[in-house]
C-alpha cells in the first residue's frame, strides 16, 4: 500500500519538490512550433508548476523565461517583442531570450539592478514541429531523436489533446495498465455500437507479463500480452519510456504520447504520429500538420466515450485531481504499475543522492535515430480490415 507521504512524493511537481527535480532532467514538449509566428511571437506556458513565457525575438531566436518581470512582477506576455528581446509593458525593462536584462529605462547607467536579475537556465530546441524545453542542471542531455520524431520514410502528424484535469502520475500509470484495454476500450466501443474499434483489444487475453528495460538509450517497462482466439498471438507490446512517454502502435501508425506535467492537478498530452512506409509527398518534416482534438466532454459535462482519448480521460479524471492511493486495492494485474512506481521512487532517490537518472542520452552516436521495437499486430489487423472493405 502507498502511504500518503509516498503519494505526495510521487505526485507533487512544483518547483523544489522531489518529483519535479527528477522530471527536470528530461526534455518536455511545450507546444507546436506553428503556435509562434510573426503575428503572435509570444505564448504563455505552464509546466512543472511554473508560469513561463515562450517568445521569439525579431531575429528568430527563441527563449523560455519566467512570465513575470522581475521589476514589478507585471506579465511580459503583454510586452513588446523587439529584435534583441522583449520589453516589459509596464516600465520598459528589456530582456533577451536568456532573460538577461539588457535595458533598464529611467535607471542610472551604472545601476547594479541588471546584475540582480537571474537569467533563465531553460533551454529550448525545435524538433519534429515541436518546441522542447529542458529545465534541469547543465549540461543538458541530448534531445532524444526517436524514430517517430526524425523518421523520413512516411508521414508525420502532431496531435494536441485538450488539457487533462488530473495529476501526471495517474495518466502515466495507465501506460502500464495491461488489462484496462479490454473493458475501457474494447467493451466500451462495442457497447456504443463500434464493434470494429474493439476488435483488437477485445480478443481473449490469455496471459500477460512485464519486462523492466534499462538500455543505453531508453529505460522503462514493456508490456507483453498473449492473445487467444483465431487471431491469437504473443504481442511484444508497447513500452512506457521513463519517465513520461508511452510508445504505442495504433493501427498502422507508431504514436509517441508525451505526458507533460503542467501542475499538480493538470497534464498536457502531445502525440507524434508517424506512419512509416507511406507516401512522403508534400511532407514538410520541420512543420508537420497539427491536429487539435475536440473537447473530451459533451456540452452537458459528460465524457465523449466514442474515442479512446475520451475513454482514457474519463478514467483519469474521475479518479480525482490527485488519486488517493492509500485507498487502492491493487491486484496481480497491476504489477506494471507497482514496477513503474518502484522505478520512479528509485530515480527520485538517485537524483537526491547526486546521481544521474535513467534514460539520459549524452553520446551523439547513439542518438541519430532511436528505434524501439513494438508489436505489429495492430498494423496487420488494420491492413486486413482495409482489404476486406
Amino acid at each position: 500500500m502507498v502511504t500518503q507521504q509516498e503519494n505526495e512524493l510521487m505526485t507533487r511537481i512544483g518547483p523544489g519538490t522531489a518529483a519535479s527535480t527528477l522530471l527536470r532532467r528530461y526534455w518536455h514538449p511545450i507546444c507546436p512550433t506553428s503556435e509562434l509566428s510573426d503575428d503572435r511571437p509570444k505564448k504563455k506556458v505552464r509546466i512543472l508548476g511554473e508560469e513561463l513565457l515562450l517568445f521569439r525575438d525579431g531575429k528568430g531566436r527563441v527563449g523560455l523565461i519566467p512570465e513575470q518581470c522581475p521589476h514589478r512582477r507585471a506579465s511580459l506576455f503583454y510586452g513588446f517583442v523587439e529584435d534583441d528581446g522583449i520589453r516589459c509593458p509596464y516600465h520598459g525593462w528589456k530582456f533577451d531570450t536568456a532573460r538577461i536584462c539588457i535595458e533598464q529605462p529611467f535607471e542610472p547607467a551604472n545601476s547594479p539592478l541588471k546584475s540582480d536579475v537571474c537569467p533563465s537556465d531553460y533551454v529550448v530546441e525545435k524538433l519534429a514541429g515541436l518546441y522542447w524545453a529542458y529545465m534541469g542542471p547543465k549540461p543538458a542531455p541530448l534531445l532524444p531523436r526517436w524514430e517517430a520524431l526524425v523518421g523520413i520514410e512516411g508521414q508525420r502528424r502532431i496531435q494536441v489533446v485538450p488539457l487533462i484535469n488530473a495529476n501526471w502520475l495517474q495518466v502515466m500509470e495507465n501506460s502500464v495498465d495491461t488489462t484496462h484495454t479490454h473493458y475501457l476500450h474494447a467493451h466500451m466501443s462495442v457497447m456504443l455500437g463500434m464493434k470494429e474499434r474493439g476488435s483488437y483489444h477485445g480478443r481473449p487475453l490469455e496471459a500477460y507479463d512485464f519486462e523492466v528495460v534499462k538500455d543505453d538509450v531508453w529505460s522503462g517497462i514493456r508490456k507483453i500480452r498473449v492473445w487467444g482466439g483465431k487471431d491469437g498471438e504473443r504481442e511484444l507490446g508497447h513500452p512506457l519510456i521513463f519517465p513520461h512517454i508511452l510508445l504505442a502502435p495504433q493501427q498502422e501508425h507508431i504514436v509517441m504520447h508525451f505526458r507533460v506535467p503542467v501542475d499538480d492537478t493538470h497534464t498536457q498530452v502531445f502525440r507524434v504520429q508517424y506512419t512509416p512506409g507511406t507516401d512522403t509527398k508534400d511532407m514538410d518534416w520541420d512543420n508537420p500538420p497539427v491536429d487539435y482534438f475536440p473537447p473530451l466532454k459533451h456540452a452537458n459535462g459528460e465524457y465523449d466515450l466514442r474515442t479512446f482519448t475520451g475513454q482514457d480521460a474519463m478514467a483519469w479524471e474521475t479518479e480525482g485531481p490527485i488519486v488517493d492511493r492509500t485507498k487502492e486495492l491493487l491486484g496481480v494485474s497491476d504489477r506494471g504499475i507497482t514496477l513503474y512506481r518502484k522505478m520512479l521512487n528509485e530515480q527520485i532517490a538517485a537524483v537526491q543522492a547526486g546521481k544521474e537518472p535513467l534514460g539520459l542520452i549524452r553520446d551523439p552516436a547513439k542518438n541519430r535515430q532511436i528505434t524501439v521495437k513494438v508489436s505489429e499486430g495492430q498494423a496487420r489487423m488494420a491492413r486486413k480490415m482495409k482489404q476486406a472493405v
